[in-house]
């Protein structure tokens, strides 16, 4: 007969209760089935593990058990638990990418939520372009995606989240940036600069005008660089654009309808697991609030 669980509790029980009614009272169980426990154990290991019929004194042999088997149950219920909180979505790793506008600001909060609640969720987060969020939610490489509307809608299912709307971004002294408004064909004969968002863009006069444009910078951080030195002009999301630099200038577009859908990115096929799907619900509590506050966003459309 092995060494069970059963028996190694048991042993524990006794020792630190010092009767074995006491340890049947610890247990729950009857002090007849504790003493056969306990025999069975000794039995299994070949010598006595208490001095004597009063159980309050280890042996060699039992003080060794004990403290062996007091340090295994704690490292087994540790595990026991953290399955469990797993399972739960209590604890964990997530990796989480996003598109840069998002990670600007919606995520700061979101996270600081999310952690409240789950302080024992390692979060892993990346921002970058819908593109590679689309071919890592793919690949199994992040297990949470927020960005635009994928292009392959038969392999990633899409929980839209909000939409805004596109602007054109120039430098303060561009002189757009004193015009209410422009149209796309104001752009023809400007140097417009692609960028992961605008990329998504179907409107045919963007395309056209984009396909003559040497540049494309997906990097935020030097798009804005460039535009603050005039090297050209872009078009993003407003949400993309820091509201407190005056550098730059958001410049509304007429005669089109030129807007990002934002959602949510899984695998078709592969269910959120606890903690995915607990990230996913903070996040979508929280843009719920934002609609009803940022003029910035507003409810999706079908999709």
């Amino acid at each position: 007969m092995a060494i069970t669980l059963t028996g190694m509790r048991v042993l524990v029980a006794v020792a630190e209760a010092g009767t074995v009614a006491g340890a049947a009272e610890r247990l729950g169980r009857g002090a007849p089935a504790i003493s056969m426990a306990l025999k069975q154990l000794e039995d299994e290991l070949g010598g006595p593990l208490f001095e004597g019929d009063r159980k309050s004194t280890l042996s060699d042999l039992g003080r060794f058990a004990y403290e062996t088997a007091r340090a295994g149950l704690q490292r087994y219920d540790l595990a026991v638990g953290n399955i469990k909180a797993y399972a739960a979505g209590t604890m964990g790793r997530l990796k989480v990418a996003c598109v840069p506008s998002v990670a600007s600001f919606f995520l700061p909060d979101i996270i600081d939520r999310f952690v409240d609640r789950y302080p024992k969720v390692q979060l892993d987060i990346r921002d970058t372009d819908t593109a590679w969020i689309e071919a890592a939610v793919l690949g199994g490489e992040i297990d949470v995606g927020i960005a635009a509307v994928p292009r392959d809608t038969t392999q990633i299912v899409f929980t839209p989240l909000f939409e805004d709307r596109f602007v054109v971004v120039c430098s303060g002294d561009d002189p757009l940036s004193s015009q209410k408004a422009v149209t796309l064909q104001d752009l023809m004969k400007r140097t417009v600069i692609g960028n992961g968002a605008s990329a998504n863009l179907e409107n045919q006069t963007y395309r056209l005008m984009e396909s003559h444009s040497q540049l494309m910078v997906r990097n935020m951080a030097s798009l804005f660089a460039m535009i603050r030195r005039n090297v050209g002009v872009t078009l993003l999301p407003q949400l993309s654009v820091p509201q407190d630099d005056g550098s730059l200038r958001c410049v509304p577009i007429s005669g089109e309808r030129l807007v990002r859908t934002v959602g949510i990115h899984r695998r078709a096929g592969v269910a959120f697991s606890p903690t995915a799907g607990a990230f996913a619900d903070v996040l979508s509590r929280y843009v719920a609030e934002q609609l009803e506050t940022d003029h910035r966003i507003w409810a999706p459309s079908t999709v």
